[in-house]
């Protein structure tokens, strides 16, 4: 007979799997989009003004959405549903949306209004250069509306995963890479600057992503109606916990934000290394990471709710188990393959193999971080289940006092590699401040048995070094030659050192192999 705490272990893996799936599916399309983009405009001012042009929207998307409503939306709104009727806590969700849609455009206007100063404040070092400075200008203008359509995609998301329903809102970022990627090849000979290509790309795809979620919305209840209820309790519930989590649940893209700002005044495409290393990083986080964050989190809430916090220690613990167990060995890969990683996705085209070298360099520090990346999102799921967004907002500031003064620091002798790793310094800082307020303020979260599977997992992964450290001793990948040559030695690679680290976690009593094999296979293994 199952344990309730055991049926929301299994809750939370079928939804990461869904969010996961739909992430790797995502993070494929967005590979292929940012592909497209290097092959014909490379890494240099032009693609600079784009991505931090295009970062602004992102960033408060990040912030204002999943950042901040995301998180403080779906604990009140679990609570309703948990606690009082589907009746009024869709009438909450209906306020929310209304209130969160007049706040969107009013930030779209002053966005539009005020980019200059925006983009003067995010990446000062572009005043020097006149031609990017406005060409910045230019491109943040016409993709601010995106902010719009994709902070009520979040608000939907918060909805739906509340209803145990991830499908929607995970697969929606697909429609997005598909946009932008057919405006690169479709629409850059209609611009005398063909980077504004993009820039409709992504307007396109925010709409699409919006509408995508609506029939499912719909499905659940939600029909949107004016209602601007600001007094209404749960909005009052929601505002007290949306300031400080806002930087609680962003920290890491604040910091790769803060990375930004002080790349523009390094050599020109230190902002076009940074983000094309960050996007490889973001497979990996997307699909474990922030897919257990987001499964997580109406688990704790629910378990917050009714109160079980003995059975939330144990699914914190599941969650970091599962957590570390996919991504530990994804950073060693990463971190061992990541010159031929970058030399697949991007070198080709206008992206020299210089640029693949400074890409590869990043990659490296972002990817000692990953682990941290990754599980502050589990660990800050804890926090504002507890509707508890003070101590995030304290862990996030100390993070980005770290994160700059290690910048300026290291940024001096390492240039833009300095940035990644300043980066990946701060997050780690960030989640051992909160895992161990977490641990005095719910109790041990972390028992013995967590630590024994995290030294098996210590011994898979060395497995993992050497066999791919042995496979690029007996067929160096610099020695490859011709397109298809290069896929297939990274793909072995991949097959290699998966395979190793997975046989290795078999043959050590893992039990996050054999829980694996019993959902593949159907059949029912002790664990």
């Amino acid at each position: 007979m199952e344990t309730a705490g055991q049926k929301e272990n299994k809750t939370i893996v079928k939804a990461a799997g869904t969010v996961g799936f739909a992430t790797l599916i995502s993070r494929a399309f967005g590979y292929v989009r940012d592909m497209v983009i290097a092959f014909f405009f490379g890494a240099g001012w032009v693609t600079d003004a784009f991505f931090v042009a295009f970062r602004i929207p992102n960033m408060l998307r990040r912030l204002v959405a999943e950042g901040s409503l995301t998180v403080s939306f779906i604990p009140v709104f679990t609570d309703y549903l948990s606690n009082k009727s589907k009746k009024e806590a869709l009438e909450l969700a209906n306020i929310v949306f209304c209130l969160l849609s007049i706040l969107l455009v009013f930030i779209v206007v002053v966005g539009i209004v005020f980019s200059p100063i925006i983009v003067r404040l995010i990446a000062p070092g572009f005043g020097d250069y006149p031609a990017q400075f406005a060409l910045t200008v230019f491109l943040n203008r016409l993709m601010f509306p995106y902010i719009l359509f994709v902070s009520l995609v979040a608000l939907a998301m918060g909805i739906l995963n509340s209803f145990k329903h991830f499908y929607a809102p995970a697969m929606s970022p697909i429609l997005l890479n598909i946009s932008i990627i057919l405006a690169a090849y479709l629409l850059r000979d209609l611009f005398t600057e063909p980077i504004i290509a993009l820039a409709i790309g992504v307007l396109v795809g925010g709409v699409l992503q919006l509408a995508m979620q609506f029939p499912y919305l719909i499905k659940f209840g939600f029909r949107p109606r004016l209602d601007f209820n600001i007094k209404h309790p749960g909005i009052r519930r929601i505002l007290m916990l949306m300031l400080p989590t806002t930087l609680g649940a962003a920290v890491y893209q604040i910091n790769v934000f803060i990375g930004t700002l002080l790349a523009s005044f390094l050599p020109k495409g230190s902002v076009s290394y940074l983000y094309y290393s960050d996007r490889i990083v973001e497979m990996p986080l997307g699909v474990f990471g922030i897919a257990l964050g987001t499964a997580i989190l109406p688990s704790l809430s629910r378990q917050v709710a009714q109160g079980r916090i003995d059975e939330m220690q144990k699914t914190l613990s599941f969650s970091l188990n599962t957590l570390f167990f996919l991504t530990i060995p994804a950073m060693v890969g990463l971190i061992l393959l990541r010159e031929p990683i970058v030399a697949v996705l991007f070198g080709r085209g206008e992206f020299s193999p210089l640029a693949v070298t400074k890409t590869a360099d990043a990659l490296l520090c972002y990817s000692l971080g990953l682990w941290a990346f990754a599980s502050v999102r589990i660990v800050s799921s804890g926090f504002f289940a507890l509707s508890d967004a003070q101590t995030p907002m304290k862990a996030a500031i100390i993070a980005m006092v770290f994160n700059v003064v290690f910048s300026l620091i290291l940024m001096i002798p390492l240039q833009h590699v300095g940035i990644a790793l300043a980066t990946s310094i701060a997050s780690a800082i960030n989640v051992l401040f909160l895992g161990v307020v977490l641990w005095r303020r719910i109790g041990a979260f972390l028992d013995k048995a967590f630590f024994l599977s995290q030294g098996k997992i210590l011994f898979s992964s060395l497995v993992m070094v050497a066999v791919l450290l042995l496979f690029e001793w007996l067929a160096p990948f610099a020695l490859r030659t011709g397109e298809a040559n290069r896929i297939g030695w990274l793909v072995a690679a991949f097959v290699l050192g998966g395979g190793a680290y997975f046989t290795a976690s078999f043959l050590s009593g893992a039990n996050e192999v054999r829980y694996l094999l019993s959902r593949l296979t159907g059949n029912r293994i002790k664990r």
